[in-house]
């Protein structure tokens, strides 16, 4: 499907024939009507064209003995009676291809397909009901006056059904490809709110529907609730999850003045904001609309066949009109049948079995092995040009790291250390931030009893308190206990800032009003990761780390790696952006990434990679899925797209080199002086 191709209604590509792809996003559920077409087309066909398949050769299959009882007249007439429908019905969307491209004079795969599906039917017609026009194949065996007896002309209604039900098959699986691409973009639009509470110019405030809702609105957003709609705080604080867009794994705290991005959830405070974009204009339909378009503008897996065939079918074309005139002009008597055997012959061995099988079968092997080590690719175009890659770029989050905040440090003073742990465990108990979620689960690791607290307390963006013991227990960043008049001990403020410079998140722990240690809570690399970079680097890549965090964070993850180049605080629309900027510089780019911020990154990329325990849209707008989520897989992928190509230019070279010798010699050039023919 060639980009440049614009249509306001479904269809085909004029140029290349393949499906046209849908600009925006299909808000309908379920297959397409064309699926459907398409799929009841191959269930019909696919047992006609196996029944066709074992009358015409089920003598030379293991266990096809019981077919030697059945006379070769009825074989005929059942391969007729079965075939008919499949060459006929279920291959007549290929027809309408190959006819339109030979109409808009571009030539491609569906004019071989559908002149060899037809020409091999109607030679077989004409085998059947108009035999004299046709030299008769040589007999085997002596007739009554022991002269050797000559056969009817062979029948190919099996090549023509099973060339059909096979190219069937292929675009049922382009067509369930694309459906699950438009199944993941309606759930990333299902995202989005689907109401909004507006604060009217008198004061009060009501529900309206996320489409009422206009640039300038005041809008409330209370705890738990999704944001609607891009814009900015004009009161009130709060702590919103925007792992969503940003990757970033930690909640971000928000206040007057700071940016909101709609889809993303108020996990505290209460908000007031200023809606400044909607609809279309909102960061979450853009990332649905840059998916759409680069998933529509994907080339065909057969653009270089289809390259080959608008030569190759011209060639053919008239190769068998000179080989028809030739024998017509000087050939040997029965004139016209060997004329309409030569030139149909010609356009027979011209049909793309060979072709069609030469890249499928290497990509089938390929995409098993890809499969048996943890890589699942999505189509061969993806195979082909993952050799190609000379520039990685990577998100942070869940891609080189884990993608899960771990307590990394315990330190403590005066005070044991599991001690510290547990009052701290107690009190971060009663909250749902990730940070808490962090501690508990360690405090639980280390098999700390996590005590009783009571009268909890949040404090938003600056932390929690809680009674444990008797005892007041505040945890949370300087900002809280600056506001409390607590005094940080040297020693601890130089502690946290050496972990803060290490990517880590740093929390004080007071016990009534003094400090007794911190804890240090980090997103820690994957343990593969340093190792895939090694061998990436090996390979003589460019490695680009490109994240939505904080540039401590950033920095400090690529110093641990040795990742020279690093773009921290980009949001999704940004990262598309930056590896546009790359393409630019001539770079064939891979952007690995795992969540719906990264959508459009790994979309506009050459070359997708998506961890498999990323976000469906993610997965569905790469070419690469990384199963185990380890980019080590990435080293392997590239190794098997390099030997699959091998294998591939190899099929087509023989595949080429069939036609190019089988054509002439059915065309009748060694006749005058060898005597050989090929029957079609």
């Amino acid at each position: 499907m060639h980009p440049e191709v614009l249509r306001d209604k479904p269809g085909d590509c004029p140029l290349c024939g393949m499906a046209l792809e849908p600009r925006g996003v299909d808000l309908e559920e379920g297959p397409s009507a064309e699926y459907l077409d398409l799929r009841r087309r191959f269930w019909i066909s696919l047992p006609l064209a196996a029944a066709t398949l074992w009358l015409a050769m089920g003598e030379m299959i293991p266990g096809g003995g019981g077919l030697a009882g059945v006379s070769a007249e009825w074989k005929l007439w059942l391969q007729l009676i079965f075939a008919t429908p499949v060459a006929l019905w279920a291959a007549w969307p290929f027809y309408h291809r190959a006819w339109f491209s030979v109409v808009s004079r571009n030539l491609n795969m569906f004019t071989l397909i559908g002149l060899g599906i037809a020409v091999a039917y109607g030679y077989s017609l004409l085998a059947i009901f108009a035999p004299g026009l046709l030299p008769a194949a040589p007999g085997h065996g002596a007739g009554h006056t022991g002269h050797a007896a000559a056969a009817p002309p062979p029948v190919y209604f099996e090549s023509a059904a099973v060339i059909a039900v096979l190219v069937l098959l292929g675009q049922l699986l382009e067509l369930r490809a694309r459906g699950q691409t438009s199944a993941a973009l309606r759930q990333l639009v299902g995202l989005a709110a689907k109401n909004a509470r507006r604060v009217e110019q008198d004061g009060t405030e009501r529900d309206v529907p996320l489409e009422e809702v206009e640039v300038g609105d005041l809008l409330r957003i209370r705890p738990g609730e999704k944001v609607p709609v891009d814009g900015v705080v004009v009161e009130g604080r709060g702590v919103v999850d925007e792992s969503m867009v940003s990757g970033e794994p930690l909640p971000v705290e928000k206040e007057a003045g700071d940016r909101l991005i709609g889809a993303t959830v108020s996990k505290s405070g209460g908000i007031l904001m200023r809606a400044e974009k909607v609809g279309s204009d909102t960061l979450l339909a853009r990332i649905v609309a840059m998916v759409a378009e680069a998933q529509r503008s994907r080339a065909p897996i057969q653009k270089l066949a289809d390259q080959v065939s608008a030569y190759f079918v011209v060639a053919v074309l008239a190769i068998a009109a000179i080989a028809f005139v030739a024998w017509l002009a000087v050939g040997p008597e029965p004139r016209l049948p060997h004329a309409l055997a030569s030139a149909i012959g010609v356009l027979i061995i011209a049909c793309p079995c060979a072709l069609g099988l030469a890249t499928p079968m290497s990509i089938l092997v390929a995409t098993g092995r890809g499969a048996a080590i943890g890589v699942l690719f999505r189509d061969a175009e993806t195979i082909e040009n993952l050799r190609r890659v000379d520039t990685l770029v990577f998100d942070k989050t869940g891609t080189l790291t884990e993608g899960k905040p771990k307590l990394t440090d315990v330190v403590a003073e005066g005070i044991a250390e599991n001690e510290l742990l547990a009052l701290a465990a107690a009190v971060e108990r009663g909250s749902e931030h990730p940070l808490a979620a962090a501690i508990v689960a360690e405090a639980e690791t280390r098999g700390v009893a996590i005590l009783k607290a009571g009268s909890f307390h949040s404090a938003p963006g600056r932390g929690v308190s809680a009674l444990v013991e008797e005892r007041w227990i505040t945890l949370g960043n300087a900002r809280i206990f600056a506001e409390g008049g607590v005094a940080i001990p040297p020693a601890l403020a130089e502690k946290a800032e050496t972990l803060r410079g290490e990517g880590k998140t740093a929390l004080f722990v007071a016990v009534e009003e003094k400090i007794a240690g911190l804890l240090a809570v980090a997103d820690p690399i994957k343990k593969t990761t340093p190792e895939a970079i090694r061998e990436l680097k090996k390979e003589g890549l460019r490695l680009v780390m490109m994240t939505g965090d904080a540039k401590p964070t950033a920095l400090a993850v690529a110093k641990e790696l040795g990742i020279e180049e690093v773009e921290a605080e980009v949001l999704p629309d940004r990262k598309a952006e930056a590896v546009a900027r790359l393409q630019s510089e001539g770079r064939f780019v891979a952007m690995a990434g795992d969540g719906i911020n990264d959508a459009p990154a790994l979309a506009k990329a050459q070359i997708g990679i998506a961890m498999g325990g990323g976000t469906d849209i993610a997965i569905e707008s790469a070419g690469v899925t990384l199963v185990g989520g380890e980019l080590t897989g990435i080293v392997r992928a590239r190794r098997l797209s390099r030997a699959t190509m091998a294998n591939i230019r190899q099929n087509l070279f023989w595949a080429f080199a069939y036609n190019a010798a089988g054509v002439p010699i059915a065309a009748g050039v060694l006749y005058p002086w060898t005597g050989w023919l090929l029957s079609p």
